[in-house]
């Protein structure tokens, strides 16, 4: 075997394992934890040129592994609110099994939105195409590998030919929503074998007129 043989041999296996290392990675980000976001809502103001009342809220997505991301704020001109979603359902036999990459739905938020007829409003929480926070695995830079990996994932999720050749059972669009009112803490969470759902929780009083410290 020729020297160029031999390097072409050890390069193509290092870029294996680097490969690999990085979609092992990915699917234990891709075990969704239950609570996969919390939703406050920060303001409720009322408009008098308008006549609108404007309701802001946060919305506080958490990681894979369960770590709280950078917080969001939007606001609309009412509150019954929703987050479209993309939800990736895989066959029964991975669930059943725990397998590690197909053995609970995966989830990705898109867009929080307000159904307004032609004044329908909405804000992008994850561009189609591109890497999910909640997923990522660098913190301020990308790998090829990874956009390589996050690239044939879109095709797969989306391509019920390709989706159906890999486990997926369904990816559909799912938009939860609810009335968002002052003083209730939303969690939104994702059954495993299933879509999302939105619990709803009072906050405690003693929490009232406070400022938490960071």
């Amino acid at each position: 075997m020729t020297v160029a043989a031999v390097t072409y041999i050890s390069i193509t296996f290092v870029q294996w394992i680097h490969e690999d290392k990085i979609l092992n990675q990915i699917i234990e980000r891709l075990q969704a934890d239950t609570r996969i976001a919390e939703v406050l809502v920060t303001g409720v103001n009322f408009d008098e040129k308008s006549k609108q009342t404007f309701t802001t809220i946060k919305f506080l997505e958490y990681s894979s592994s369960g770590i709280p991301l950078e917080p969001k704020y939007f606001t609309f001109t009412g509150n019954v609110i929703q987050f479209q979603s993309l939800v990736i359902r895989f066959q029964d036999m991975y669930i059943r099994n725990g397998d590690k990459l197909r053995g609970k739905s995966a989830y990705i938020f898109l867009k929080a939105f307000m159904l307004d007829g032609k004044n329908t409003q909405e804000f992008d929480i994850t561009p189609v195409n591109e890497i999910p926070l909640g997923y990522k695995i660098a913190d301020n830079t990308t790998d090829p590998a990874e956009t390589m990996l996050w690239k044939k994932f879109w095709e797969y999720a989306l391509n019920p030919q390709i989706a159906g050749k890999n486990g997926i059972k369904n990816a559909q669009i799912e938009a939860p929503g609810t009335l968002f009112e002052p003083g209730n803490l939303y969690t939104i969470k994702i059954e495993h074998d299933g879509g999302m759902r939105i619990d709803v929780s009072r906050l405690s009083p003693i929490l009232k007129g406070e400022t938490i410290p960071q």
